[in-house]
């Protein structure tokens, strides 16, 4: 396994997914929502060429998310804590599998085609670190060509300084950095007028 992508989201159950977009859809229908950018976002991701997807779910069981994204993925529940200790458990993970290069996404990010994540992984051959800023102050995506941890810690997730803090540490690492487009999460009720 020379590159793996790591995607987290949650199984799409009402009450429990996009509960920041309830107040303006509902528990079904922002559990709709989430269950159509997730599925969206896999679709891209299967057209990755030797990239290995791996889903690290949280909510439901591992049943259910076959049932609902396919048996031929590979699932992983995501780890307890917060983002950055997720975050931290899945890379490990991946470069102690042997990967040479893994990305994180997540699945709310309607615009992020197969297209920008292939230009991710490219970017990791001569790049330490590859992101894609979030127009909220957070990013969408990112990849690392090697397990650096420090990334993920000392950050105030889910905040607009998510992705300030992150560059201030990989500066501070002096790491080479290798930007992607911004782009938008659909994460409040504002955002739903970014849908397609």
């Amino acid at each position: 396994m020379q590159k793996q992508l790591i995607i987290f989201t949650r199984y799409p159950e009402a009450g429990k997914a996009k509960t920041r977009l309830i107040p303006a859809l509902g528990e079904v229908g922002a559990a709709e929502l989430h269950r159509r950018l997730a599925e969206s976002t896999i679709a891209e991701s299967r057209e990755l060429q030797n990239v290995s997807l791996c889903v690290y779910f949280a909510g439901g069981s591992l049943q259910q998310m076959q049932d609902w994204l396919g048996h031929d993925l590979e699932y992983q529940p995501q780890h307890s804590g917060d983002l950055g200790d997720r975050l931290t458990h899945a890379f490990q993970t991946a470069f102690d599998s042997g990967a040479k290069s893994a990305i994180a996404i997540g699945t709310d990010c309607p615009d992020l085609t197969s297209e920008v994540l292939t230009f991710a992984f490219s970017k990791l051959e001569n790049h330490r670190l590859s992101i894609g800023a979030a127009t909220d102050g957070g990013y969408y995506l990112i990849g690392l060509s090697e397990f650096i941890p420090s990334v993920f810690q000392n950050i105030a997730w889910s905040t607009d300084v998510v992705f300030q803090q992150t560059l201030e540490i990989a500066k501070q690492l002096n790491l080479s950095i290798a930007f992607l487009p911004t782009l938008s999460d659909i994460d409040r009720p504002e955002d739903l007028r970014l849908l397609p």
